[in-house]
């Protein structure tokens, strides 16, 4: 019986496109790369064309909205030997991102640091089997790999999540090994260097509004280059990004439920305009301290989604949508819910008036901000 994910891998969840593309590829590929570049900026960006595979016409989605460029720079980082930091607000798919390119290189997206505050050197490099290492002593069939050895052995990319949430100390261990691609390991007599293969490399990511946490050193940044993912600013593509998100979701979930596109356009545009500070007429709105990202218009878009499924409605509740957006938005302090109450009182209730419809049912919930 086949076991169901909640999140498949990237790998899992485009296995089709990647065997697609992996089969029809042609072009340059650095050493121990599943896809050459041309390949991996595809499978990230999309393409018009189906590719023909099995039998079968294969489309090749656009999975990364943002700047192209960027994703084409981030690909030639990782084919050089510098390691790639991604850094912006929270929320603005740099895990994605991350993800996507870890899959189409190497095959596997799943080699990952988990930065946090109790994050040791040993689940960085690697750890030992102290059963197997009492009666043993340290020989290599006692040594655990962690994440940044299988990278090296492999010829792989170790991807290292929120790297500024780890002790300065423990982001410093990264510095010899990108250095001289060599793993020390002292316990070892014998076989005490890992070299690293080809095809290793390290994608780091990093908030912004956790700078100032465990500041990186200057000595780890030079070995890394930084590339800064922004907040989606066109609505239109926002609103597609929630609707396609949502869609996948509902999918995975077995909700039977279409997604509502004025609804996704009205939010799109209340997240745009709280995160801008101003509205599309020109009003200026004062900006919650919450982080307003994508990530979370399409968690507040699916939770309502979701409400109106479980509990059977015949359509999304507005009532529902503003106490998720209230939720989403006035958890870090006090301050926000005043700044929201204030944009439905004013953006909103200007919109209700000129625009009505959709706008205005949705004015009429503003008594269920609290």
């Amino acid at each position: 019986m086949e076991q169901k994910l909640i999140k498949p891998p990237v790998e899992v969840r485009y296995a089709d496109e990647l065997a697609a593309l992996k089969a029809s590829d042609t072009g340059r590929k650095p050493d121990n790369w599943q896809l050459s570049p041309k390949a991996v900026r595809t499978f990230i960006l999309g393409s018009k064309k189906p590719i023909e595979y099995n039998g079968q016409k294969i489309v090749i989605g656009k999975k990364f909205y943002g700047n192209d460029a960027l994703v084409e720079r981030c690909i030639i980082t990782l084919a050089g030997s510098r390691g790639l930091m991604l850094v912006g607000e929270p929320g603005t798919a740099k895990t994605m991102l991350s993800e996507l390119l870890s899959a189409a290189i190497s095959g596997t997206s799943t080699n990952t640091v988990q930065g946090t505050a109790g994050t040791t050197e040993d689940m960085i490099k690697y750890s030992w089997n102290y059963a197997l290492l009492l009666a043993k002593g340290p020989v290599k069939e006692a040594l655990v790999p962690s994440p940044l050895y299988v990278g090296m052995s492999k010829g792989i990319i170790t991807r290292f999540e929120e790297i500024t949430r780890t002790p300065a100390e423990i982001q410093d261990s990264l510095i010899s090994v990108m250095s001289d691609n060599v793993l020390n390991i002292p316990e070892l007599e014998e076989d005490g260097l890992l070299f690293a293969k080809p095809g290793f490399n390290i994608i780091g990511t990093a908030n912004i509004r956790d700078k100032g946490v465990n500041e990186m050193s200057s000595a780890l940044k030079r070995r890394f280059n930084f590339e800064t993912v922004n907040p989606v600013k066109d609505v239109k593509l926002e609103k597609q990004i929630i609707i396609n998100e949502v869609e996948k979701n509902a999918v995975a979930r077995k909700i039977d439920m279409p997604v509502d596109t004025d609804v996704a356009e009205l939010l799109a545009v209340t997240y745009h305009e709280l995160r801008e500070g101003v509205s599309e007429s020109g009003m200026k709105i004062d900006k919650p301290s919450a982080v307003m990202s994508t990530a979370e218009a399409v968690s507040v878009f699916y939770q309502t989604l979701s409400n109106a499924w479980y509990y059977e409605e015949d359509k999304l509740n507005l009532a529902d949508l503003t106490q998720n957006i209230n939720n989403a938005v006035c958890k870090d302090t006090k301050d926000d819910l005043e700044k929201l109450k204030g944009y439905y009182n004013t953006v909103i209730k200007h919109k209700a008036e000129k625009v009505g419809g959709i706008w205005k049912e949705f004015y009429e919930t503003r008594k269920y901000l609290k």
